[in-house]
């Protein structure tokens, strides 16, 4: 087996406050990363995730236990790390005074990569984030799409062994989203290792070989997308509203329906393996639901069920 291109034990980040105990934002994480592999990181605000990446990144010192990126310590060898990581942050911070070419160029040179190359990777990185016909365009010029393909192919310039990822595709339309995925998949199979906060779950099952799930700074279950919607969830899953004001009295006549009942503010979710043969159950009793909806189980209702929060809040 390949060894990790991050290996982390026991990882742990902690922060002074004044006249309080220590505010501990990631709580003994160990979790192995493979070449190649996309690997995400999934929790609700809070969770530890970017504080995580910002140690994988080799620009925040841990508190405590051991990590390795690309078989080096980061408190040590910030620099060389640095120079092979690729990093996309979650807020896109292009120069809003160059063009689109002119951002990968410069961005190059921070790199110490010569004017031909920079030239060369400028051109290659605009084929592969499709935006050829924009390269003279002005960053503020761009949709958000476009600026963060941009932003993408940015990160990439340096020709990383490993791309970092926070929320990739946060505030995109679904055709944007869509795009980015693609140049995402076409880096994956160049070989190149993909790190990935994000907020969607559809865009973690698309995307993940495996992921962790992160709440207040520990991990709450590891694998892949469907492992984990095997193991914490039921094959279907029937959502039903009788409006947010009778959600919680119907509720009790609800047990023993399916696996399990989640009550939200909104709707109800009755977890079963066949979720046509809740809702007839659930009609048999004389409740009629506003609107019913019958869907496979996903990894949100993994995260519910291990937090019982929504990842969005």
């Amino acid at each position: 087996m390949p060894a990790p291109v991050i290996s982390a034990h026991q990882l742990v980040k902690s922060y002074k406050v004044k006249g309080k105990p220590d505010f501990v934002a990631v709580d003994g994480l160990s979790f192995e990363v493979a070449p190649g592999e996309s690997f995400g990181l999934l929790g609700p605000n809070g969770a530890g995730k970017s504080t995580t990446m910002k140690m994988i990144g080799a620009v925040s010192t841990r508190s405590g236990g051991d990590l390795q990126i690309l078989g080096l310590d980061p408190d040590r060898y910030g620099p060389e790390i640095r120079s092979r990581l690729g990093v996309v942050p979650q807020q896109d911070n292009l120069d809003g005074e160059l063009n689109a070419r002119e951002n990968l160029y410069i961005y190059g040179r921070y790199f110490g990569l010569s004017s031909k190359v920079c030239h060369e990777r400028a051109d290659e990185l605009l084929a592969f984030a499709q935006l050829e016909d924009k390269a003279k365009n002005k960053v503020d010029q761009l949709s958000g799409g476009m600026k963060r393909r941009l932003t993408i192919a940015r990160g990439l310039i340096n020709d990383p062994r490993i791309l970092l990822l926070d929320e990739p595709t946060t505030g995109l339309d679904p055709q944007a989203r869509h795009v980015l995925w693609d140049r995402l998949f076409r880096l994956k199979e160049r070989g190149t290792t993909l790190v990935l906060t994000t907020h969607y779950m559809d865009e973690a099952e698309q995307l993940c070989d495996r992921l962790i799930v992160v709440d207040k700074g520990r991990i709450m279950a590891e694998g892949t997308p469907a492992s984990l919607i095997r193991e914490h969830s039921s094959r279907e899953v029937l959502e039903v509203r009788f409006g947010s004001d009778r959600n919680a009295q119907v509720a009790g006549q609800l047990a023993g329906i399916g696996d399990r009942v989640e009550v939200l503010p909104d709707r109800i979710l009755i977890y079963a393996d066949n979720g046509e043969a809740a809702l007839e159950r659930v009609t048999s009793l004389g409740l009629e639901p506003i609107t019913s909806l019958v869907r496979r189980s996903s990894l949100e209702d993994v995260f519910l069920r291990l937090t019982g929060r929504s990842l969005i809040e």
